[in-house]
């Protein structure tokens, strides 16, 4: 179905005839009754009926008058939304992160976004069992906050995320700098998880140490580890990107033989799926307001520096 034509026959109709409407389309007359013989042979029904020198809409023509009308401000509506994507003021972002970044820096980050893009729809999805880089393969999400260094994925680093170890300020760990692992022996630790990354760099720092840690607890939430290190349950141990509340209990990066456990956080997105201008400048922001707003920049400070993933 061609638009031009059924833009024809709405001007005609308004216009009481094709002389007048042939001016507002541009058209000579002979080519506007074309148009609306075209149309008549499409739909199998006749349009207008001949009156003197007027054309009047049949029964047929006035009920298909108003659908016309519809589609056509539907099909304009498309066109200035399609502008609008492209010029990157409107769309639909779906966004993946575990709860603590959700928490950290994507629920103080949405509102003050949305308020400058008001036309760009941010949808968060929670997942913190590793799912987020199928999720981006399957194309069920847009963007996703997850360790740098997938080969699969393009992506913007935000900061390092580093294994920080959290005890009461009355622990004897309470004053260290950075602790190793080989400190860790005889403590009764509660760790994230092994479905968590973080989880699986512990465990690999103790075997590089040859130790076996004392686990008394393990956890699917960042923050039920620190609320157990805060009652002096055990010590915990999760990323320095969760957002700690508590009072009183102290947090240092985790070390082993002098070297950082942990990864680069970052942004990514599939390499193969296209990123609308809304999409690239969603990430823009969000990657300097993560930098600014980072809350285990007190970790990241004391601890050795993280070498940065190749190939980005």
């Amino acid at each position: 179905m061609n638009l031009h034509h059924l833009r024809t026959f709405v001007l005609i109709a308004d216009s009481g005839g094709i002389a007048h409407a042939s001016d507002r389309l541009h058209l000579s007359s002979p080519a506007a009754s074309r148009q609306i013989v075209t149309l008549e042979n499409e739909f199998g029904l006749k349009l207008f009926d001949r009156i003197g020198r007027r054309l009047q809409l049949t029964s047929e023509g006035e009920d298909l008058l108003s659908h016309c009308r519809n589609l056509l401000s539907n099909a304009e509506s498309l066109s200035d939304r399609a502008r609008a994507l492209k010029s990157g003021q409107t769309g639909l972002i779906r966004v993946g992160a575990p709860p603590q970044v959700i928490e950290a820096l994507f629920a103080p980050f949405i509102p003050q976004y949305r308020r400058r893009h008001p036309g760009v729809d941010v949808h968060l999805v929670e997942d913190a069992t590793g799912n987020l880089p199928g999720r981006i393969e399957r194309g069920e999400i847009t963007l996703a906050e997850m360790p740098a260094g997938d080969d699969r994925f393009r992506a913007r680093l935000m900061f390092p995320v580093h294994a920080a170890v959290i005890v009461p300020k009355g622990h004897r760990f309470a004053r260290n700098r950075v602790i190793d692992v080989t400190d860790l022996v005889d403590e009764p630790l509660v760790l994230l998880r092994r479905e968590f990354r973080m989880r699986r760099l512990i465990e690999s720092a103790f075997d590089v140490a040859r130790i076996r840690p004392m686990m008394l607890m393990e956890s699917a939430s960042p923050h039920t580890l620190v609320a157990v290190a805060a009652a002096g349950y055990g010590t915990a141990i999760v990323p320095s990107n969760v957002l700690i509340r508590h009072e009183g209990i102290r947090a240092a990066p985790l070390v082993v033989r002098g070297a950082s456990i942990g990864a680069w956080s970052a942004i990514t997105w599939h390499r193969q799926r296209f990123l609308p201008p809304y999409a690239e400048k969603f990430v823009e922001d969000f990657v300097a307001h993560a930098r600014r707003v980072n809350p285990g920049r007190g970790i990241v400070r004391r601890a050795p520096p993280m070498p940065q993933p190749p190939h980005l």
